[in-house]
């Protein structure tokens, strides 16, 4: 999945630069922007109030009483008009006056300029001149907050003015719509950026993901292992992908098990035929009675493993071919583990070993197949006893755990060598039955594990505390 996370990561990033740029671009233009809208209203403004100045200053007897009157009356007014989310309570705008040659006639500002020679001023300068006159002035050369936006307009004629009004306004009043319009942009490319990373994610986790479930998979059947098929969602193509592979699975076990199943009984009857061959051609010959019973008794001893490893191998097959149990019922497994005891008490008479079952009756309710878990601890059994000396008990306990059946069955024989630990549940490998006096079908223990996963249970082996051996069949309980 490392492929996934650096698509993921380059997208994300690819998408994160994207939207960086797209809001700073829009960042960077929120604030001329704003000045400019603002800007193009101060120029109406000033316009209109040049022309209601324009004839008292033409003749000369420019009254500023009525403008201060007025500008004190409107600076006085309280009012809420919302603008957006933006609540104006106050008039923000204020205005001065010059003659012909700068000097200022009125200032709504207090008066604080009237008199003053604003000549050289931008906005008086340009306007006097014939062009469009307009500033920003910071009051504090420091503090960018302060900055003051003067529009000027003609008095009279433009081409020959007979004065300036100028409008000027703080850029304050406009910050409020400023910071408003950043937020909504920095809000939308927020849920936008979001929404579309959401929506990949979604995606790759809705197509990858169970590409990845499909994948280890594949390397459960790669190790052997009998997995369930994944649940991978409502995908189509992924499901259409889990169900190929599912029926591939089974197609090549198919053949494979066939294939397998045919070398390893040709092979393995090998053995036991070509002893039983050997003992019938000294059969014509003439021998001492006790010579023929002999090999009458290997023929029979052979004839007997030979069924014996039919019979494991017809059981095995009927278990290995299953990739999961198609019909499961409850079961007790005390009551199994019974049945299994009663099977194999006369292979323990014969080899005089004591079988001591578990003490207690109390039902332990499963989820499985009675036949197959019977099987797998027939086989336990019969192989404790096998490996057993004469008169040594094989004992066997039950006790549920956290939420699990554990099956411990105990026998006092040499135990597992060294060398067969890691080759033990490996099919057709086998030790000696020295107790038994023969070697086994090496199918016994290959059909336990088989039966355990089949049931998501475990089969351990592990040397015992004063010798011999410890069977642990775990099982998942109701």
């Amino acid at each position: 999945m490392r492929f996934t996370r650096v698509t993921l990561f380059f997208i994300a990033f690819i998408i994160t630069l994207g939207f960086y740029q797209l809001a700073r671009h829009f960042l960077a233009e929120v604030e001329p922007q704003t000045y400019q809208a603002t800007e193009e209203t101060m120029v109406d403004t000033a316009n209109l109030l040049a022309e209601m100045a324009a004839p008292d200053l033409r003749d000369g007897a420019f009254q500023a009483a009525p403008f201060r009157t007025a500008f004190e009356a409107a600076h006085r007014r309280r009012f809420e008009a919302r603008i957006f989310q933006y609540v104006k309570k106050s008039v923000g705008i204020n205005v001065y006056l010059t003659d012909s040659t700068g000097r200022v006639l009125f200032d709504s500002d207090g008066g604080r300029r009237e008199g003053m020679d604003l000549s050289k001023l931008n906005d008086v300068k340009r306007t006097l001149a014939g062009k469009y006159g307009a500033r920003s002035t910071r009051t504090e050369k420091s503090d960018n907050g302060s900055s003051i936006l003067y529009v000027a307009a003609p008095v009279g004629d433009p081409a020959n003015p007979a004065g300036v009004l100028t409008v000027f306004k703080p850029q304050r009043d406009m910050r409020a719509f400023v910071t408003e319009r950043r937020r909504i942009i920095y809000l939308a490319c927020g849920m936008i950026g979001s929404g579309i990373l959401f929506l990949i994610a979604a995606v790759f986790l809705w197509l990858f993901r169970p590409i990845g479930q499909i994948t280890e998979y594949a390397r459960a059947i790669e190790r052997g292992e009998r997995p369930a098929k994944p649940r991978i969602g409502i995908g189509r193509e992924v499901n259409t992908l889990a169900h190929a592979l599912d029926s591939m699975r089974e197609v090549l076990e198919g053949r494979s098990y066939a294939e397998r199943y045919i070398q390893t009984l040709t092979h393995e009857m090998k053995s036991p035929l070509a002893a039983i061959r050997g003992a019938a051609e000294l059969l014509d010959e003439q021998m001492p009675l006790e010579t023929r019973k002999h090999f009458l008794d290997n023929i029979r001893a052979e004839t007997a493993r030979s069924e014996r490893l039919i019979n494991r191998l017809l059981e095995l097959s009927a278990i290995e071919s299953l990739t999961r149990l198609e019909t499961t019922a409850e079961v007790d497994f005390n009551a199994i583990i019974a049945r299994a005891i009663d099977q194999a008490k006369p292979l323990a008479e014969v080899s005089k070993v004591d079988i001591r079952g578990p003490g207690s009756s109390t039902p332990v309710k499963l989820h499985g197949d009675a036949f197959i878990l019977r099987a797998a601890v027939t086989n336990l059994l019969e192989n404790a006893i096998d490996f057993s000396p004469a008169a040594t008990p094989v004992e066997i306990a039950l006790e549920v755990r956290e939420e699990v059946a554990v099956l411990t069955i105990r026998d006092h024989g040499p135990g597992i060598p060294e060398f067969a630990r890691e080759k033990i549940f490996d099919r057709f490998y086998s030790l000696r039955h020295h107790a038994a006096g023969r070697k086994g079908t090496g199918l016994g223990l290959t059909l336990v594990r088989e039966a355990a996963e089949l049931h998501g249970g475990t089969i351990e082996l592990q040397a015992a505390d004063g010798g011999g051996t410890i069977a642990r069949l775990t099982l998942p309980v109701i």
